[in-house]
């Protein structure tokens, strides 16, 4: 189940006005999150996994330290239509006994990730509305009995903002991710020892591992309360690994919905 976008509606539930009142941010704010997700087990698996989850918040907005909407790291540059950060993103695990087309075989660990990203705004139609592509490249790391290296992954991506001022605010996004033969080896490989009747033996290959499109919104109810939800579709037509005995479905849907709460807030303001 992906803890990023969970951790990230948290994020921008907190984050709800225009960028032309961005300078008047608290520098930091923290709270609590809470709700419900539903996602693929994996990609590609014929299995849900759904959770209730609540978490702890801190919204940094420093020059260079960033705990936002666009995720956890450190901005490096920043401009009027450039951006170059460095953050990171997680995946809680996956535990093969809840999953039928893995059974017998070894559990997904928690997954962090980490490395650069570009955003380069392409358009910006009116003050509230704006269209960027984003590039983030990131190395996986596996934490589980310690930390293990599971390869690197990109994911070009269009991402389409409007904000209306702090009332309601959303994005729709359409990207692909791809994966080198590692990661698309912890996800799609059976080694011959874990090969059944049903689960042959398979070599996965680095390529393409899926095409997403997605909604995310958020509505700030009062200065202290707000609601966000997602829904997000991928399809594995075409991935690398699309004949893998693990690659069960198609295409997969996720979603989810909470509620943020603003516990506390700085009198400092945000140096953006």
């Amino acid at each position: 189940m992906n803890l990023r976008t969970f951790l990230l509606l948290v994020a921008a539930s907190a984050s709800l006005s225009a960028a032309a009142a961005e300078r008047t941010q608290p520098l930091w704010e923290a709270g609590i999150g809470a709700g419900g997700v539903s996602t693929p087990a994996y990609p590609g698996a014929h299995t849900q996994s759904n959770r209730a989850l609540v978490l702890p918040f801190l919204i940094y907005r420093g020059e260079v330290l960033r705990s936002d909407q666009s995720g956890i790291g450190a901005r490096l540059l920043h401009s009027d239509t450039t951006e170059f950060d460095v953050g990171f993103a997680a995946s809680l695990p996956a535990h093969s006994k809840d999953v039928d087309a893995r059974r017998g075989m070894p559990d997904l660990g928690t997954l962090i990730e980490f490395g650069p990203r570009l955003k380069v705004k392409v358009a910006e139609f009116d003050a509230n509305r704006r269209l960027r592509f984003e590039l983030p490249v990131r190395a996986v790391i596996e934490v589980k009995s310690g930390l293990r290296r599971q390869g690197w992954t990109t994911e070009p991506r269009l991402v389409y903002e409007v904000r209306d001022g702090g009332v309601w605010t959303w994005d729709a996004q359409l990207g692909a991710v791809v994966g080198d033969e590692r990661i698309n080896r912890y996800f799609y490989e059976v080694a011959p020892q874990f090969a059944t009747a049903t689960r042959p033996a398979y070599h996965a290959k680095s390529g393409l591992m899926l095409v997403r499109t997605g909604l995310f919104a958020y509505r700030k109810l009062t200065p202290d309360w707000r609601f966000f939800g997602f829904v997000r579709y991928e399809s594995y037509a075409g991935a690398a690994n699309d004949n893998s005995p693990l690659m069960r479905k198609a295409n997969g849907a996720s979603a989810g919905f909470g509620f943020a709460w603003t516990l506390a807030r700085s009198r400092e303001l945000a140096h953006d």
